[in-house]
């Protein structure tokens, strides 16, 4: 059984999950006077993390407290801002949170749930790194404690804060290919589980094709033990660690799908309002014990939300392609993308740019006037809405959704089948046995409690 306290499980019983969520969550923001400085808490500080450490400073807010496991991370972190508090165990940081107004959380996927949870309950404003949550079950427990708690969250999607996916919502939304009943999301990277020939092409240099049997000794500015945090304990292996190796294995991230799922569902997601997926389909090889496929597929069934009909999303992840990719003379030149078919013509777009098509149709097209305001930016975004109570793009009750969405993905990948979705009761009515990869047990001394 998942730990949490009957408190926190009281949430998967009060039918929440997506139907009180991502489109119309209640919630009421928390707000610091405006102009007061902001105290802050970075846990993890490498990577992703000292970008967001970098971002998050640049207003002059305070750095109370610098969270690592890599002792060279937290001592560059630290130079910078010496003042603050350090820690390797990010659960010693939890305990000595009176001070701080907002909590920042940049580490492995597989404990992104557990830096997160307790600062929501202690009343603390959150920006996590994407994937919001290591599976459904977490993402659910996130998005509800959030809005249970009012406080202001931001899942780390950069790309939704800029103003390439606004003008794509707003063409969507403002029917200018007219009804959207079919989306394929074509993603070109092929990290995981292949040939050592597929990875050389695909350049993925971390080639694995089976569990180390092998112990290696961590370098000695790493704690192992608590790197591995929640998940069954292995002994280290270069295979694991330093990042990003680790997303590939089930036990640490969920590959290609959660990851850069949060970036490219995301664009259909908002244009479409979609929420709960009813089926998942997955195709592509075998799914193997621990780890995820370089190149697979899924196909999302959505019914119908307000006006917008029911709707199939096709996620094309690695060396896998539909035909109208591989066969239209325009948008076979698109590397990675996400392409809308409406009745009235197609949209396809990628992080930056996006166009209409068939582009003779469009040529004399008129665009709406906007009607998303830009973004000041990603990270700005949070600390407006911690000082203003104004909305942040990418909160909890959107992003957790579309986290659960994106796990779901694998989940029917893993079950090896297409599974029906109950969101209200987290639910695979059709194919039970793959509720086990819905949530897991964590390691002993590690607890969402």
């Amino acid at each position: 059984m998942f730990r949490t306290s009957t408190s926190r499980r009281q949430f998967l019983s009060k039918g929440s999950a997506l139907a009180v969520s991502a489109i119309g969550f209640p919630a009421i923001l928390r707000s610091q006077a405006p102009g007061k400085k902001l105290n802050l808490a970075f846990i993890g500080v490498g990577g992703r993390g000292g970008a967001n450490l970098k971002e998050l400073t640049k207003e002059g807010d305070n750095v109370i407290a610098l969270c690592d496991v890599n002792a060279q991370n937290l001592e560059r972190a630290a130079a910078q801002f010496p003042a603050a508090r350090t820690y390797r165990d990010f659960r010693k940081l939890h305990e000595n949170m009176n001070d701080i107004d907002a909590v920042v959380v940049s580490t492995t996927e597989h404990t992104h749930a557990f830096a997160t949870l307790p600062a929501l309950l202690a009343n603390k404003h959150v920006y996590s790194e994407k994937p919001l949550s290591y599976n459904v079950e977490e993402a659910r427990l996130l998005t509800q404690t959030a809005a249970e708690k009012g406080v202001v969250t931001q899942m780390g999607t950069q790309i939704h804060g800029m103003p390439n996916y606004r003008r794509v919502v707003e063409l969507i939304q403002s029917g200018a290919i007219g009804k959207v009943s079919e989306v394929h999301v074509c993603v070109s990277r092929a990290w995981g589980l292949q040939s050592k020939e597929d990875a050389e092409k695909n350049k993925d240099v971390y080639h694995v094709t089976e569990r180390p049997t092998v112990a290696q000794e961590p370098p000695p500015f790493l704690d192992w033990d608590l790197w591995i945090g929640p998940a069954p304990y292995r002994p280290f292996h270069e295979a694991y660690f330093p990042g990003p190796r680790w997303y590939r294995w089930w036990d640490f991230g969920n590959g290609t799908m959660s990851d850069l799922g949060s970036h490219w569902n995301d664009l259909p997601f908002w244009a479409l309002k979609l929420d709960a997926p009813l089926t998942i389909e997955p195709f592509g090889p075998a799914p193997h014990p621990d780890i995820a496929p370089a190149t697979m597929s899924v196909t999302y069934e959505y019914g119908p939300r307000g006006d917008m009909p029911a709707c199939k999303l096709h996620w094309h992840q690695g060396d896998t392609k539909p035909e109208i990719w591989k066969n239209d003379s325009v948008v076979s030149k698109w590397n990675s993308g996400v392409l809308f078919i409406g009745d009235k013509g197609m949209l396809v777009s990628d992080y930056g740019k996006h166009a209409l098509l068939p582009e003779d149709q469009f040529k004399d097209f008129q665009r709406p006037k906007p009607f998303i305001p830009d973004s000041p930016g990603h990270h700005a975004e949070w600390l407006a809405a911690i000082r203003n109570g104004t909305p942040t793009g990418s909160p909890f009750s959107y992003a957790g959704p579309l986290t659960e969405a994106n796990h779901l993905g694998n989940v029917a990948f893993r079950a090896g089948r297409k599974i029906q979705w109950d969101a209200k009761n987290m639910k695979i009515p059709n194919f039970p046995e793959a509720e086990r990869f819905l949530k897991r047990t964590p390691r002993e001394g590690w607890s969402l409690a």
